[in-house]
């Protein structure tokens, strides 16, 4: 498993004020009270490749851009004195951003520094302070010593990682032979490569640790479909595209398209595996109203069909790996159920959009191991998977 130092060595986080993002305001194109860097850039002048990067609960507010930083002593020919800054170089990433967002300046290579801004009260945000261990964070940089105080990343670090651009590369190369010896050179069927995932699983239970399992099968699916990716993908870079542009383009986006498609069909996968061995009966992806298809119904599409079946023994469950704003596109797929739920294996949803959720009767369901990203208040209104199949199998029970 990745660490978090793999990432970052050390990282400074506060708010944004007035003159650090208004070019009205200040010409000056740095970050205050920045002394605490010392630390970690140390005393010496130093340039270095930024990365800019802004999160929003709205994806289309979500931008990246590169640019450069100078960490410098502006009294370095002052015998006593010194006063560091963190000049950086005009960009969009900046002057998008909005007095007291989250910013975070992190190292992430020996001349690299990353800057991700999260709007104030986005998920980014909330993503950010529990990754870092952060509790309120004011007007004034708190440092951490990333390598000094070092965690394993766990299911929600690794994914909060990734939100940041960055590919965790979790492989497992004993796999490898069998993996080729059983699918060859070739990717299977997503239903296939999941149901081999869990048979390479030990010491779980869907029956009495269904949370628990999931992530586990989740986690060595990704594992394994990516050593067998890789392995795949680096024999046709090999083979290199003859200088044609576009080809290479197009087989990029090949796999950036089949790893989402993956991750979405493999959550369902898992998902409808747990409800089998529960007895749980279900429907998956059936039409309903103008061919909107639920990811799950209960017990069943037949029993949503029959307008002489009773509303209050239906449930639908809407599957999304991340939430974002995606999780409205559930609120119309299942007319006749007014009280809807969505499992997700987003950390940390904001107040926020926690609150908008329950005020449009949406349940919110989440893997017990992700609850600690959550906060306590946020935890009394969520439940989790086990919560969920109790619930169902009670209905189930009743019928």
């Amino acid at each position: 498993m990745s660490q978090l130092s793999v990432y970052f060595s050390g990282i400074g986080a506060k708010r944004l004020s007035r003159v650090e993002i208004n070019p009205g305001a200040s010409n000056q194109h740095e970050f205050n009270g920045i002394d605490g860097f010392r630390a970690i850039f140390g005393d010496d002048r130093i340039t270095f490749e930024g990365t800019f990067l802004y999160l929003d609960d709205n994806p289309d507010r979500i931008l990246a851009e590169d640019g450069s930083l100078t960490w410098y002593n502006a009294r370095a020919n002052h015998p006593t004195r010194t006063e560091y800054r963190l000049y950086y170089t005009t960009n969009s990433i900046i002057s998008e951003s909005n007095v007291d967002d989250l910013v975070v300046i992190g190292r992430t290579g020996e001349n690299k520094l990353a800057i991700i801004i999260a709007s104030a009260g986005s998920t980014a945000e909330q993503q950010i302070k529990w990754l870092f261990g952060l509790e309120e964070v004011a007007n004034r940089f708190i440092i951490r010593d990333i390598v000094a105080d070092d965690q394993v990343l766990n299911f929600a670090g690794r994914y909060v990682i990734s939100t940041f651009g960055f590919e965790v590369e979790d492989i497992a190369p004993d796999y490898l032979p069998q993996l080729l010896a059983r699918f060859g050179s070739t990717f299977p069927s997503t239903a296939i490569f999941s149901d081999y995932a869990r048979s390479t699983v030990e010491d779980v239970s869907a029956i009495e640790e269904p949370d628990t399992t999931l992530l586990r099968w989740l986690e060595r699916e990704e594992v394994l479909f990516k050593t067998l990716e890789n392995h795949i993908v680096s024999q046709r870079l090999d083979l290199g595209f003859d200088g044609n542009v576009d080809y290479f383009v197009s087989y990029s986006l090949s796999v950036h398209n089949r790893r989402k498609s993956r991750a979405g069909h493999s959550f369902e996968n898992h998902l409808a595996s747990i409800f089998r061995e529960n007895e749980i009966l279900f429907s998956r992806g059936k039409k309903t109203e103008r061919n909107n298809k639920p990811d799950f119904l209960f017990p069943s599409i037949d029993n949503y069909a029959d307008l002489n079946f009773n509303t209050d023994f239906l449930t639908m469950l809407g599957v999304k790996t991340s939430a974002k704003d995606r999780w409205r596109q559930i609120l119309s797929e299942a007319e006749r159920i007014p009280n809807k739920h969505l499992i997700t294996l987003e950390p940390g949803i904001s107040l926020n959009q926690t609150t908008e959720m329950q005020e449009q009767n949406l349940q919110l369901v989440i893997p017990s191991p992700l609850m600690e990203t959550y906060s306590m208040a946020q935890r009394e209104q969520i439940i989790t998977l086990i919560d969920f199949i109790h619930l169902v199998r009670d209905k189930q029970e009743r019928l």
